[in-house]
């Protein structure tokens, strides 16, 4: 029987994983691994050359395309949920009887598992296969300035339990505990044993240097950026581990669950407790050479009354600028007196507070500039605004009546709706790319020895 082949290309799934990306993974700590998933297929690509070579090397092409076939049914289970052989077979091109043997195969291994019957239309009742969620599990944590939350999912992508905890650390020591513990809790309440982890992506500010084996521009976290704070992460979570820069963690989540969906291209963009942008071109989290793309607290751009030159060369110019702290910086120069927060301040504002609506005005002039900036630069279809004053009520409203008056061209901007777990969900999505990877690589790996064995 002449085995057969569905061969489709694919630009990454929705959902993301870091599949060109730089950040940090577990294993000794020599580099950026390189690597996510690469887009949809084992990582050969196939049988090279097209054709039978002669000798051995055709006789190992079965093996290959089987793998391949392997890893194409798998994708569309995952995409479309419960699935027969006949819906498999029209999908990918396949006979009946190879998505049968494909089907076993993948069974076996533990990836799926048989999900019912389909009955109430005509005909015999098809067998339905769908993944199996417990064959690994996907930790995703978040490293916030005030907070850090978590979630744990299972391989289908249901989310089996979330929790967060105000953070009280001050050192590293202490944030890696806090870390720990509330990974230990999350495996607790799923009923889980942290072994039982097949991946795990953390989002972090900041960006890895590879020259430091550390990460680097992490703000306000102290002691952050010293070599032996990724040690300590590596240590407390092995070498499934992978660092993700938080707000491109928030844009993959964006790309899976949010208004990225619709989008080809788009900018997400969070302003807070500090500001940075996370930039999808194509489908694909886009990150630059050295992993700074998107790093927009950089920007010489400054205004308003809430800049701090002390806090500029800490943090960037635009964050000194345009975060939460120089909003509070700007109210209380403005006169505003007791108690001043961000929040604080945008509902004085709502509420007909002169003083605090120049303040939200600065604000939202000081980032349709930025937007500006990103839109003459990479003309996104959208704009997303994340953080606590990007979705803070009206200010999306304000910051686009600006834009228009500054923009040669004028994207969408829309407010986020992810909420405060939207890094979270973007390193579970990025996990689940990493996750699956791991454990469909057996798969790849037996159609590439056969074809050793036999060249």
């Amino acid at each position: 029987m002449v085995a057969e082949v569905a061969v489709t290309v694919s630009a990454g799934r929705a959902g993301g994983g870091p599949a060109d990306s730089t950040s940090v993974d577990g294993p000794s700590g020599g580099g950026p691994s390189g690597g996510g998933p690469s887009g949809g297929g084992p990582s050969g690509g196939g049988p090279s050359g097209g054709g039978p070579s002669g000798g051995g090397r055709s006789a190992a092409r079965p093996q290959l395309i089987r793998a391949l076939n392997e890893q194409l049914l798998l994708g569309h289970i995952r995409d479309l949920g419960q699935c027969s052989r006949a819906e498999l077979s029209r999908l990918s091109g396949l006979s009946k009887p190879t998505v049968s043997g494909a089907l076993a195969t993948v069974e076996r291994a533990g990836l799926i598992r048989e999900a019912g019957q389909r009955t109430g239309l005509p005909g015999r009742s098809a067998r339905l296969y769908e993944i199996r969620p417990d064959a690994g599990f996907v930790l995703g944590l978040d490293i916030g300035h005030q907070y850090v939350r978590g979630a744990l999912a299972d391989l289908a992508g249901d989310v089996r339990v979330r929790s967060s905890a105000r953070s009280r650390a001050s050192s590293v020591r202490g944030r890696l505990t806090e870390l720990t513990r509330l990974a230990d809790d999350l495996c607790a309440s799923a009923g889980l044993g942290r072994p039982s982890i097949t991946q795990t992506v953390i989002g972090s500010p900041g960006v890895y240097d590879a020259r430091r084996n550390s990460m680097a521009l992490t703000g306000g976290l102290a002691g952050w950026d010293r070599p032996d704070a990724l040690a300590g992460l590596r240590e407390a979570f092995g070498q499934s581990l992978v660092v993700e820069n938080d707000i491109d963690a928030a844009a993959l989540a964006e790309l899976a669950h949010g208004h990225g969906r619709e989008a080809d291209s788009f900018a997400f963009v969070s302003v807070g407790t500090g500001i940075g942008m996370g930039l999808v071109i194509g489908g694909r989290l886009h990150r630059g050479v050295h992993g700074v793309a998107g790093e927009i607290a950089f920007m010489p751009l400054s205004g308003g009354h809430g800049t701090d030159d002390q806090d500029a060369r800490r943090r960037g110019s635009l964050e000194a600028a345009a975060s939460a702290s120089a909003v509070v910086r700007a109210a209380r120069r403005a006169g505003m007196r007791g108690q001043v927060s961000a929040r604080r301040v945008f509902t004085a504002a709502a509420g007909g507070d002169e003083r605090a609506a120049a303040v939200v005005a600065e604000e939202a002039l000081l980032v349709a500039k930025v937007l500006c900036t990103v839109v003459t630069v990479v003309d996104p279809a959208l704009v997303v605004l994340g953080g606590g004053i990007g979705q803070a009520p009206g200010f999306a409203e304000a910051v686009t009546r600006e834009l228009r008056r500054l923009a040669p061209v004028m994207p969408e901007v829309r407010v986020s709706a992810l909420g405060t777990h939207a890094v979270v969900d973007g390193c579970l999505a990025a996990g689940t790319e990493l996750a699956w990877q791991q454990l469909t690589a057996p798969l790849a790996a037996a159609g590439v020895d056969a074809a050793a064995a036999n060249s």
